[in-house]
C-alpha cells in the first residue's frame, strides 16, 4: 500500500506519509518550509524562518523556471520503493535540483540536491582549508573557494532545545574511537561537527533529527570544520562536499544528502526513527546479505600462500567450521598490489597491465573454477578482493568496473571487498559512484560490496550505503593490537547510530602468538573461540584467519555456528542497540534486538567477579518477558522488567555470554 503523497497546491508543497508531514511554501520552487507534523503524536511545530531551506548565497535571487515531477520509484532487488518529489529552478546562470525520497512508514523525508551552470555570481566562500589541500592533485585545485552553503535547516520556537551531536571515525587502522557525542543546550550560534544530530524540546523530549549523508567529518570534500550550527531553536546542516569547479554547465554534480527525521519522546524513539530510515536504504535478503565469511588476510601470510591448493584446504576447513563465504583477499590477481609479500607491487597506472584483474596463472592454472566448484559442493560463496585503479580522480572506473562483470560472468563471483580508495575530490567520488553503479546495472544488482573503512577518504558508515556492508577493522595477534574486548566495545559504540547488521566484525585465531601477550589479563587466549565468535553476533562474523592454522578444538565451533545461523536474519531485521555498560573488558555489556513484542538479548559478562547484574535494556518498565537461551550459558527465565528497563541476569563464569529469544508476555 502506497503511504506516501507529494502534492502542489496554489503556493503549498506537501510532502508526507503516515508518519510525517513537511509543507513548503512555493517560493517559486526556491521552497521554504512551512511547517512539520510528527503524525505518531500530532506534534506539529511552525517553522520561524523566511529563507529557503536550501542556502547557497548571502543574498537571495528570485528563482525562475520551476517546475516539479512527481512519481513512485519502484522496488529493485536492491532499492526498496519509494515516492520521489522533484524540485528544479534557477537562481541566475545555477541551474539546482532537489529530489525528496520518502519511504511508507517512516519517519523521515531525504533530500538529494544537483547543481548545474555557472556559479561565480552565485557562490560566496573563503579559500579550502589547509587540512584539505594536502589531498588535493592538481595546483590550480588549490586555488578553488569552497561552497559558502547550507543544506538544510528549520527554525523552532522556544528557549529550551536541547541537541547532540554525534562526530564518527573511521580510517580504523588509526582510530580506535569511533564514535564522540557531544550534549548540547542550544544557545548562541555555535557550530558542531557530526554526520548526525538530535535536537529536541526540553518541554517534551520531542523533536527532529538531521542525518548527512556523507564521509566521516574528517575526510568529507570541501570540509568547513562543522556540519551544524544551532542558534537556540535555529538547526542548521551545512556543508555541500564540494567547490566552484565542481559545477560545470555540462552535468549534474551531487551535493551530499540530507535526512529530516522526526521521533516523540525519548532516546528509544530517536533511535528508532533513525534505524527506520537506515533500514529503507537497502532491502536487506536472508540468503544474500547474511555471511559468516572467512578470510585469510587476518594470519598475515599475506599473498604469500594463495594459490589453487591452499584455497582448497581452506574451503574444506571452512566447512568444517560452518563457515557460509569465502572471500580470497590480496594475491589472487596477476597484478601485484603494494601489500604483496612477494613482489615490490604498485597500484599506479594498474591498466598498463590488461590482465592485472585475472587469476594468476601460476597459483590458478584452472582459473578460479576449481575453487568455485568445490565451494559449491559445499555450500560456500567464494568472494574476492578488488582495488580500483586510483590514479586520477577514478579515470579508470570503466574498466574496473568490466573487470568485475567480467569476473562475475565467468566465474559467478558476487562478493567483492573493495580496498585501497582515496576520494580525495568530487570527480572521483562521483566516478566510484559509476562504477558501483555499472556493475549492479551489468549484473542484475546480484553483486554485493564489502567497503573496507580501515584507510584513507572513504565513504564511512553514512555514504554508499546501498551497495552492501562494512569491512570495519584490521586487526592482529602479530602486532598484539587484537584484543577481544577492543572489537567488541567499537561494534557496541557504532550500533547505536548504525545497523550493526551492516558492519563485518572480526574474529581471530587465539592459539596465535600466545608469547606477545604474555601476562595480559585481556590476551585473546584468555577467552574461548567461542567468546570470540559470540562478539561479532550482532554484526556480520568474520573469520580474520586461516582455517589451516586452527587446531581441532577450534572446529567445535561448527555447532555454535549452526545455532546462529537459525536466528541470524531475524535478529537482524529487527532494531539491534547497545545494552549494559560500554565494553571494558570488565563489564556486563550486551545488545537488543527489537521486534515490537519479541526480540533478542545478547549478554556479555567480561571478566568481572559480580556473577549476577542488573543490566539496563530497552525494555519498558513493568513488562514481564520470557527469555529463552539460544547460545552460550544462560538459563531460561521469566521476569518483570525494572526501572530504566533493568533485568536481572547471571552468567556462571568471567568472560561468557547468553543470546537469548525474549517474547513479552501479555
Amino acid at each position: 500500500m502506497n503511504l506516501c503523497y507529494g502534492r502542489l497546491q496554489n503556493d503549498t508543497l506537501t510532502i508526507g506519509n503516515n508518519r510525517i508531514e513537511r509543507k513548503f511554501l512555493w517560493n517559486k520552487g526556491n521552497i521554504i518550509t512551512y511547517s512539520l507534523k510528527n503524525k505518531d503524536n500530532n506534534q506539529l511545530w511552525l517553522n520561524n524562518s523566511q529563507t529557503p531551506d536550501f542556502r547557497i548565497t548571502t543574498d537571495l535571487p528570485n528563482a525562475q523556471n520551476s517546475t516539479i515531477k512527481v512519481d513512485q520509484v519502484q522496488a529493485t532487488k536492491i532499492y526498496p520503493a519509494y515516492l520521489r518529489v522533484e524540485i528544479s529552478f534557477k537562481l541566475n546562470q545555477l541551474d539546482i535540483k532537489r529530489i525528496y525520497r520518502i519511504y511508507d512508514d517512516c519517519p523521515a523525508i531525504a533530500c538529494d540536491t544537483y547543481l548545474k551552470g555557472t556559479v561565480n555570481s552565485i557562490f560566496g566562500g573563503r579559500e579550502v582549508s589547509t587540512a584539505d589541500r594536502k589531498n588535493i592533485e592538481f595546483t590550480e585545485d588549490t586555488k578553488s573557494k569552497e561552497v559558502t552553503a547550507v543544506l538544510d535547516q528549520f527554525h523552532f520556537k522556544g528557549q529550551h532545545w536541547h541537541a547532540r551531536s554525534i562526530e564518527f571515525s573511521d580510517v580504523t587502522d588509526w582510530h580506535n574511537n569511533l564514535v564522540s557525542e557531544k550534549d548540547i543546550i542550544s544557545y548562541r550560534k555555535l557550530g558542531y561537527r557530526g554526520n548526525l544530530l538530535f535536537a529536541y524540546n526540553g518541554e517534551d523530549n520531542c523533536g527532529i533529527f538531521f542525518l548527512k549523508e556523507a564521509p566521516c567529518s574528517s575526510v568529507q570534500l570541501a570540509y568547513q570544520g562543522q556540519e551544524f550550527l544551532t542558534d537556540f531553536g535555529k538547526f542548521t546542516v551545512t556543508g555541500l562536499g564540494i567547490t566552484e569547479k565542481d559545477v560545470t554547465p555540462e552535468h549534474w554534480t551531487k551535493t551530499y544528502s540530507c535526512v529530516l527525521g522526526v521521533y516523540k519522546e525519548g532516546e528509544l524513539s530517536r533511535l528508532q526513527a533513525l534505524r527506520t530510515y537506515q533500514k529503507n536504504i537497502r532491502i536487506y535478503h536472508a540468503d544474500r546479505d547474511e555471511m559468516i565469511m572467512m578470510n585469510t588476510w587476518g594470519d598475515r601470510s599475506q599473498d604469500s600462500k594463495v594459490n589453487e591448493a591452499f584455497c582448497l584446504k581452506e574451503l574444506e576447513r571452512a566447512a568444517q567450521l560452518g563457515v557460509t563465504h569465502f572471500q580470497i583477499d590480496d594475491g589472487w590477481q596477476v597484478g601485484k598490489s603494494p601489500n604483496s609479500a612477494v613482489a615490490h607491487g604498485s597500484f599506479k597506472n594498474i591498466w598498463d597491465n590488461k590482465d592485472y584483474w585475472k587469476p594468476d596463472p601460476q597459483k590458478y592454472p584452472h582459473g578460479l573454477h576449481p575453487i568455485i566448484k568445490r565451494g559449491k559442493e559445499l555450500g560456500i560463496e567464494i568472494g574476492l578482493w578488488f582495488n580500483p585503479s586510483i590514479q586520477d580522480h577514478f579515470a579508470d572506473w570503466q574498466k574496473d568496473a568490466q573487470a568485475l562483470i567480467d569476473l562475475y560472468r565467468e566465474y559467478g563471483i558476487k562478493i567483492f571487498k573493495i580496498d585501497g580508495l582515496t576520494i580525495a575530490s568530487k570527480e572521483a567520488e562521483t566516478n566510484l559512484r559509476r562504477l558501483f553503479d555499472k556493475v549492479l546495472e551489468e549484473t542484475d544488482e546480484e553483486v554485493i560490496f564489502n567497503l573496507d573503512a580501515t584507510a584513507s577518504r572513504r565513504g564511512g558508515y553514512h555514504m554508499f550505503n546501498e551497495y552492501g556492508n562494512i569491512f570495519l577493522e584490521n586487526r592482529y595477534t602479530d602486532w598484539q593490537n587484537y584484543y577481544p574486548y577492543w572489537t567488541l566495545r567499537n561494534l557496541w559504540m557504532l550500533s547505536k547510530y548504525v545497523p550493526a547488521e551492516k558492519l563485518q566484525i572480526e574474529f581471530l585465531n587465539k592459539w596465535r602468538n600466545i608469547e606477545k601477550y604474555k601476562g595480559e589479563i585481556f590476551a585473546p587466549a584468555n577467552y574461548s573461540f567461542e567468546y570470540l565468535f559470540a562478539i561479532t553476533l550482532a554484526g556480520q562474523p568474520l573469520a580474520w584467519l586461516e582455517g589451516s592454522n586452527l587446531p581441532e578444538e577450534a572446529l567445535a565451533l561448527k555447532k555454535q555456528i549452526g545455532v546462529y545461523k537459525e536466528f541470524q536474519y531475524d535478529m537482524h531485521s529487527g532494531t539491534i542497540l547497545p545494552i549494559g555498560d560500554e565494553p571494558s573488558g570488565r563489564s556486563w555489556t550486551g545488545f537488543q534486538s527489537l521486534k515490537r513484542d519479541k526480540g533478542y538479548l545478547i549478554i556479555y559478562r567480561e571478566n568481572t567477579p559480580i556473577e549476577t547484574t542488573e543490566i539496563e535494556t530497552w525494555l519498558s518498565e513493568g513488562v514481564t518477558v520470557k527469555c529463552t537461551p539460544l547460545m552460550g550459558h544462560g538459563k531460561a527465565m521469566t521476569t518483570v522488567i525494572g526501572k530504566k528497563g533493568i533485568l536481572k541476569v547471571s552468567l556462571p563464569t568471567i568472560n561468557d555470554y547468553v543470546v537469548y529469544k525474549y517474547e513479552i508476555v501479555k
